[in-house]
Parts: C-alpha cells; sequence; structure tokens
C-alpha cells in the first residue's frame, strides 16, 4: 500500500476505492477508527467460521463497540476496547459460547497483534 498525502490527512487506493484518513473525521476516518474496526471485523469473521466449525451457523452476527478507552497522557494510545457481538441462530448452544469467543480471540491475527497493548473485551447476546 501507498499513502500520498492531502491536505487533511492521507490517502490509498485500494481495489475497492480511494480511503482517506485523516486525524480529523470530517475529512476521513481517523486512524484509531481504522484499528477498532480491523480488531471488530476480524474477530467477527473469524467467529463467523468458528460457529460454523462447531455445527453451530450464524444466521447474522453484528458488532457494536460498547467502548473505547484511550489514554491522553500517553499518546491518546489506546488501551481497551470492548466488542459486543450480537448473534443470531437458531442452533447457537449457549454452555459452549465461552469457549467460542476463546477460540475467536485466540484465532483473530488483528486481536492478537495488540494483545500485549490492549485490552479486549468481548460480550455477547444471542438472538
Amino acid at each position: 500500500m501507498k499513502y500520498t498525502m492531502t491536505e487533511n490527512g492521507f490517502q490509498t487506493e485500494t481495489s475497492f476505492g480511494s480511503l482517506q484518513v485523516s486525524s480529523n473525521d470530517e475529512y476521513g476516518f481517523r486512524p484509531y477508527q481504522l484499528l477498532v474496526s480491523s480488531i471488530a471485523v476480524c474477530s467477527g469473521g473469524v467467529l463467523r467460521k468458528v460457529l460454523e466449525r462447531m455445527r453451530m451457523p450464524a444466521r447474522d452476527i453484528r458488532i457494536e463497540v460498547k467502548e473505547v478507552v484511550r489514554n491522553s497522557d500517553e499518546a491518546n494510545r489506546v488501551e481497551k476496547i470492548h466488542l459486543h457481538f450480537i448473534i443470531e441462530g437458531t442452533e447457537i448452544n449457549e454452555e459452549k459460547m465461552p469457549r467460542v469467543m476463546d477460540l475467536t480471540m485466540k484465532n483473530c491475527s488483528m486481536a492478537q497483534s495488540v494483545s500485549e497493548s490492549i485490552e479486549i473485551v468481548k460480550s455477547y447476546e444471542i438472538h
């Protein structure tokens, strides 16, 4: 990937179009939003695969980022992210969900990449 400076940030071209990144959310995605999105969506994709492998396919998975804690004393670094998964499926076994969530976090490359520096809290509900 190549990034080019713009008046208000940076941009890159992807196969899906132009991605604008800026410290001002009026001009593009803020870097921390992309970090949080990467962790959330990676986790959701792994969750989907884990559920399928355990023969509990999800009809739908929605992810809500309930909380992002940033430390203004340390360059506004992200310290905590709370991901809440809303899972729809008729064959979801509630008793297996703690194991499903553990496997999800262990196999999400984005979550593992930040596991030593960002606390990731996960919760879920089944519909």
